[in-house]
């Protein structure tokens, strides 16, 4: 075979994956036509993950929506809900909420993590993370020791089409403003200018980010862990499983560095909630 790995190449790399406790931090459960959890996605996406030896999926349904209302939400949480009973051990909940209404937010969070078993918050595009309105979004995942992975992105040529979306500058500013909080990047790769969030994040210690999205610039997994260190990056797919595992398999860094994006230590006492 001319050109890239061949097939036993390609399974030979993939022993990294087998032999390795593998953790996506980014993945989602979709609705149905009928405003229902799409079981036949959520069981190929369960299929698919075990055929390339990930252990666990960190999954939530957030909506695009310019202000999604609370019951909106709470459809989407339960939808989560049901995907983690169908899968237990496997699928793990994050709660998707509206910093906007903040009592119902606030009292949103408490029933995923105290009632739904769920391990942490996902937040979408409804706010910059920096805005005042998300501080006790913060402030509760900070009292209840849980993360949040926050949509994030960053286009330099063309209108932006999410004039909410947060980039590094965000999430660097909240660092200094609650540096005791845990909150992933998402998607280093999603699109735009992926070195822009490293360079304003590298010196924020509780800033960490995930390797999903559709971007796989050469040197993208390289110069993330050049920049943040190994154990700040975690690994994560965001519905694209074969970009996401070639991203690792192929990166120039060494086999610990990806062992430990493969399976963060440090959150791994999170994954302890809700069994």
């Amino acid at each position: 075979m001319n050109g890239g790995l061949g097939m036993y190449d390609f399974q030979d790399k993939m022993k990294l994956f087998e032999n390795n406790k593998v953790v996506n931090w980014h993945e989602h459960i979709w609705f149905d036509d009928r405003w229902e959890m799409d079981e036949e996605r959520c069981d190929w996406l369960v299929k698919s993950a075990c055929r390339t030896h990930m252990d666990k999926l960190v999954c939530s349904l957030p909506l695009m929506e310019e202000n999604p209302t609370p019951d909106m939400i709470r459809k989407c949480n339960d939808m989560v809900a049901k995907a983690m009973k169908k899968y237990p051990g496997i699928i793990k909940g994050l709660a998707f909420v509206n910093p906007g209404y903040v009592k119902e937010a606030l009292y949103e969070i408490d029933r995923c993590i105290d009632d739904l078993g769920m391990i942490g918050v996902k937040l979408y595009n409804q706010y910059f993370i920096s805005d005042p309105v998300v501080h006790s979004v913060i402030e509760k995942c900070i009292e209840l020791d849980i993360p949040i992975l926050e949509h994030a992105g960053k286009l330099n040529f063309e209108p932006e089409s999410q004039p909410f979306i947060s980039d590094g500058t965000h999430f660097a500013k909240v660092a200094v403003e609650y540096p005791e909080a845990v909150i992933i990047e998402a998607h280093v790769g999603g699109g735009g200018d992926w070195q822009w969030p490293l360079k304003a994040i590298e010196d924020s210690p509780n800033i960490f980010i995930d390797t999903s999205g559709s971007v796989y610039d050469d040197g993208l997994i390289e110069e993330t862990v050049r920049r943040m260190g190994a154990d700040r990056v975690l690994f994560g797919t965001d519905g694209s499983f074969s970009a996401g595992i070639g991203k690792i398999l192929g990166a120039e860094i060494s086999e610990q560095d990806k062992i430990k994006i493969l399976n963060n230590k440090k959150f791994e006492r999170y994954l302890q909630r809700g069994l």
